[in-house]
C-alpha cells in the first residue's frame, strides 16, 4: 500500500553566525530536491530570536518518492557539505499526516495563536475564493453553474492555497507569527 502526501522535516540545529552559510546552501539544495519525482513543495521554518533550530518541511506524493530523495547519493553529498556546521547533525522526521502550515516540529518552536492563523488563513482564502470563480467564469462562460465549474474553482483554490499563496503569507508574516 503506497501513502499518498507525505512529509519529511528536517531539522538542522546551528550558530546565529551560521545562518548565511546555510540560507545559501539552501538555495542550492531546495532545488535539486524540487527536482525529483513527487516534489509537491517545500517550506523554511527559520528560527526564532536567540533560538538555532531551522526546520525544513518537504512533501512527496508517496513514500516512495520521499525515500527516492531521502537515500539519494545526490541528498547525501549536500548534507555533507553543511555537517559541520550543525550541532546536532542531519535529524529528520517522516509524517504520513496531512501537509501542515502552522504546527512547528520541534517542542521548542512556539505555534502561532489561532486567531493569528485565523487570521492568515483568511487573507489568503477570502481573495482567492473571489478572483479564482471570476477568473473561470470569464474563461468557461458555458459552465456557469456547473458542478464541473465549481470542481475546477475548488481545485485551483486549493492548489494556490498550498503551493503559492500559504508559504509566501507565512514567510512574510513569520514574525508577527512568531510574537505573543
Amino acid at each position: 500500500m503506497t501513502q499518498k502526501h507525505v512529509t519529511l522535516v528536517i531539522t538542522h540545529a546551528l550558530r546565529p553566525e551560521d545562518a548565511d552559510q546555510y540560507e545559501a546552501w539552501l538555495g542550492k539544495i531546495m532545488p535539486v530536491a524540487a527536482e525529483y519525482p513527487g516534489h509537491l513543495g517545500a517550506n523554511v521554518i527559520r528560527p526564532a530570536d536567540g533560538q538555532g533550530a531551522w526546520n525544513i518541511i518537504i512533501r512527496f506524493d508517496t513514500l516512495e518518492h520521499l525515500y527516492a530523495w531521502t537515500q539519494s547519493e545526490t541528498r547525501k553529498q549536500l548534507v555533507d557539505e553543511i555537517t559541520p556546521l550543525l550541532a546536532e547533525g542531519d535529524h529528520t522526521e517522516v509524517r504520513t499526516e496531512a501537509a501542515f502550515w502552522f504546527t512547528p516540529p520541534s517542542p521548542h518552536v512556539r505555534q502561532p495563536k489561532q486567531w493569528k492563523q485565523f487570521l492568515i488563513t483568511l487573507l489568503v482564502i477570502f481573495p482567492s475564493t473571489n478572483l479564482v470563480p471570476w477568473v473561470t467564469g470569464a474563461l468557461f462562460p458555458a459552465l456557469q453553474g456547473s458542478l464541473l465549474l465549481h470542481f475546477i474553482n475548488d481545485a485551483c483554490v486549493v492548489a494556490l492555497v498550498v503551493w503559492l499563496w500559504m508559504p509566501i503569507v507565512t514567510r512574510l508574516f513569520a514574525g508577527w507569527l512568531k510574537k505573543a
